[in-house]
């Protein structure tokens, strides 16, 4: 039996998500304005507050 709930499972899995590059057709189409994503999270620096 898993120890997380689906629920953490869920959240868990949209700070995955969250924490993806800039996709390259925004660089493209933005002429580099929009580079790389503020939100990005290094997982041994910033730890997830996930309850």
């Amino acid at each position: 039996m898993s120890k997380l709930t689906s629920g953490i499972k869920k959240r868990l899995i949209k700070k995955r998500n969250q924490n993806s590059p800039v996709p390259t057709w925004v660089v493209v189409r933005t002429r580099r304005a929009v580079s790389t994503n503020p939100k990005r999270r290094q997982w041994r620096r910033t730890k997830l507050k996930v309850k």
